[in-house]
């Protein structure tokens, strides 16, 4: 018998249980991957608090998005993946918090020989999630300088190295000096910490009073007004993420009294539709991982087991980089 993080309720961290778990035999199009890492990332707290709903609300349940590891067992119909293959994913449906899982073949992808089990289960979920930002929602431009709130999370690290990549100037937030070093290591031109900065006025220092054109905020309610008072005229908004609770309300007057602003709040899958756009962007992220263009920095492990104290650490902004479980 295997083992898994079970959630009986929404809740704090004190609802992930640890509790013996058979996934089954693979069905029609799907295959059981035994775990050799697993992602955390933000999103699971929305989804263990409830604040992004499991589907249809059915306990009890197992949440978390990407992971890497062997397939040990291959259902009906599946021809493109078999036995013994290393594989990752980080879309698809909520399961990742399980040592051993059932998962359809529609969203899985061969983890290349170059890339590490860890690496490629921290990548996905962060990669696609930088990489539609950066590349569809507001497409950077070389030249520009942008604003990227929690610059050293494991999303916000992505961002930074794909926007130097293109030859734009990062700005990035974070709430110590460490976080800070760790920034700049990977490129960003200007940190600022927030909890003894005031964000807009350093960012109008940085662009001679102009502002920028877009900001990427995966904060939420704590970083909206400073956000928008980052803005250049006519810049963008990009919220993805509300790690310090929901965007407020939007007022329509304020966004033209403050530069005839844009907001937009993202989803995933709006911006990586299909199988082919999936496979389009997860083949440039491991191109760009595999020939060391984007590292993948991985500041922290915990025993699957542990994940109640991950949660906890991660709501606390004590965590940096990518983290990953193990599974035992």
């Amino acid at each position: 018998m295997s083992k898994a993080i079970i959630l009986h309720e929404y809740g704090g961290p004190e609802v992930l249980k640890w509790e013996d778990y058979d996934p089954g035999e693979p069905g029609p199009g799907e295959v059981r991957i035994r775990h050799s890492a697993m992602g955390l990332n933000f999103r699971d707290t929305y989804h263990r608090t409830g604040s992004y709903k499991i589907p249809g609300d059915k306990f009890p349940a197992i949440i978390g998005g990407d992971g890497a590891g062997v397939i040990e067992a291959i259902g009906p119909d599946v021809t493109d993946f078999s036995v013994g293959q290393r594989v990752c994913y980080g879309n698809g449906p909520m399961g990742s918090y399980a040592q051993v899982r059932l998962f359809p073949t529609s969203h899985l992808f061969a983890l290349p020989d170059n890339i590490p089990d860890q690496a490629g289960a921290a990548l996905l979920v962060k990669g696609f999630t930088a990489h539609y930002l950066i590349y569809k929602t507001f497409p950077v431009q070389a030249g520009q300088t942008i604003l990227i709130h929690a610059i050293a999370g494991g999303t916000g690290i992505i961002m930074c190295q794909l926007a130097k990549m293109i030859g734009a100037s990062v700005i990035g937030t974070t709430s110590t000096s460490e976080k800070a070093e760790l920034a700049k290591s990977y490129g960003c031109d200007h940190v600022i910490n927030y909890t003894t900065e005031s964000v807009p006025e350093r960012v109008r220092d940085i662009t001679d009073g102009v502002g920028v054109p877009v900001v990427y905020d995966g904060v939420g309610l704590a970083t909206y007004e400073g956000s928008l008072d980052s803005l250049a005229v006519r810049g963008t908004l990009v919220g993805y993420g509300n790690a310090s609770g929901n965007f407020p309300p939007v007022e329509p007057l304020d966004l033209m009294d403050k530069g005839s602003l844009y907001f937009t709040r993202t989803r995933g899958n709006h911006f990586i539709p299909d199988r082919p756009e999936m496979d389009r962007v997860a083949g440039e992220l491991f191109d760009f991982v595999g020939s060391g263009k984007v590292k993948i920095e991985i500041n922290k492990t915990y025993p699957l087991e542990q994940a109640p104290q991950a949660h906890i650490d991660l709501e606390a902004r004590k965590t940096s980089g990518c983290v990953v479980y193990l599974p035992e």
